[in-house]
């Protein structure tokens, strides 16, 4: 065999994705992946239209980035490349041109994020009609290995009132990305993320949205619902465990009926707690999407080998929080943490604003620091990354300690995969 620079769609096979905002990151992936042998497929191409805006990347040097290490590195295995938080027409263009072939829909501009609150009378008023809900209206629908739906007016009404105008444009994007990979000669599959949602997705919306993608013919390989509790960027899960469990068993098990497809985890870094869970209740058909780990664990080599500029990026940083983190669920304060004069040691340094959990082993699944100097830094990654002095100093760092990077991230997504693999083999009775 030879080294594969094709991505392929990989359908039903468990899979992770690896976003990497600086195109340096993938033999640190790929090594910590081999990990698992082949039980998980790697997504090494991942970033959102969002990210490559920040980054001021184009969508064909991601892909050209992870293709280029992956023959490099010997690779032959198949891989996919994920065309991620897609809005647009233009953005699947951009995309499909570049040889993606996993396309995440993103409808949260459509979505009613104060739909949940409304009283009965007010989900009338914003109504407005439907063609699918007539379908769903007084069923009850019986769940294998979960509990039964039952679609009263008032249920189906929030989610046409919630989810009516995202459902219309994501089957309106899903019939282009289909056309467009179609006329390219390529295959596609295609991911609907619904997790940047204030309230938790419900077993209600979730059937819906995904019944009225397969009903249209959508090639859904996967679906990101919003999951109780906090999900929040470069932090493990914060709320209760056990009512996680509970969840993810409906919704994996919609998923299962319905389709099957995966569920998919977004924010998916450093939620350590999450992945035996998670992986336990899918029975290993699940997706997991990371983004912003790679760039911090960046910052952990170049703390190692140029301690002063990861002090001054650190202080750029808490400057910049602020107005970098508008996008993002995020909960950190810069008060939280101290500045880096008042940590003279690189040890305190890089725990205050690297670490990101205790390696105790074994089960149940472990909690994860919940750091807010870790979060600090994630969201300001794109001010610091196009910074004229600071993006090509940690260019030029790691391009010179190739290793450092790669153990760093060996040792880092090792963590992630093998509590994943664990879940898979079930080892948590």
């Amino acid at each position: 065999m030879t080294a594969n620079s094709t991505a392929t769609a990989l359908g039903l096979a468990p899979s992770f994705g690896f976003g990497d905002r600086l195109g340096l990151a993938t033999p640190g992936h790929l090594a910590a992946l081999r990990r698992c042998g082949h039980s998980i497929k790697g997504i090494f191409a991942q970033q959102s239209i969002r990210e490559m805006s920040r980054t001021r990347r184009t969508a064909a040097e991601v892909f050209a980035c992870a293709a280029r290490a992956l023959v490099t590195e010997g690779f032959e295995d198949a891989w996919g490349a994920d065309a991620d938080h897609l809005k647009t027409t233009a953005d699947v263009d951009v995309t499909a041109d570049s040889g993606f072939t996993f396309y995440t829909i993103d409808p949260s501009d459509h979505v009613d994020q104060k739909a949940d609150n409304y009283s009965p009378a007010h989900v009338e008023a914003q109504y407005q009609h439907q063609p699918w809900v007539e379908h769903y209206m007084g069923q009850s629908v019986a769940i294998d290995g979960g509990s039964p739906i039952d679609f009263d007016k008032l249920t189906v009404k929030r989610a046409a009132v919630k989810y009516g105008a995202a459902i219309a444009h994501a089957l309106d994007l899903a019939a282009y990305i289909r056309d467009a990979a179609s006329q390219r000669g390529k295959d596609h599959e295609i991911e609907i993320s619904v997790d940047e949602t204030e309230q938790p997705t419900t077993p209600a919306e979730h059937y819906i949205i995904a019944d009225q993608m397969l009903l249209a013919g959508v090639k859904l390989v996967s679906l990101a619902p919003r999951f109780v509790g906090d999900l929040e960027k470069a932090l493990d899960y914060k709320g209760d465990l056990s009512a996680l469990a509970a969840s993810l068993a409906q919704h994996a098990a919609i998923a299962a009926q319905l389709g099957p497809y995966k569920l998919s985890l977004h924010s998916g870094s450093d939620k350590l707690s999450m992945y035996r869970l998670f992986a336990k209740a899918t029975e290993g058909r699940f997706h997991i999407k990371t983004a912003g780990t790679s760039y911090l664990e960046a910052l952990r080599v170049v703390g190692r080998h140029d301690e002063d500029l990861l002090r001054r990026i650190v202080d750029f940083s808490r400057n910049h929080y602020e107005t970098d983190k508008a996008t993002y669920h995020v909960s950190a304060t810069v008060n939280q943490v101290p500045p880096p004069e008042q940590l003279p040691h690189l040890q305190q340094l890089e725990g205050i604003y690297l670490e990101h959990w205790a390696d105790i082993p074994g089960c149940p699944p472990v909690r994860g620091f919940i750091q807010p100097g870790r979060q600090i830094l994630h969201c300001t990654f794109g001010s610091v990354l196009t910074h004229d002095e600071f993006g090509p100093a940690i260019t030029h760092l790691l391009q010179s300690h190739p290793e450092t990077y790669r153990q760093v991230l060996d040792e880092h997504f090792g963590k992630h995969l093998e509590a994943l693999v664990a879940g898979i083999n079930n080892v948590c009775h």
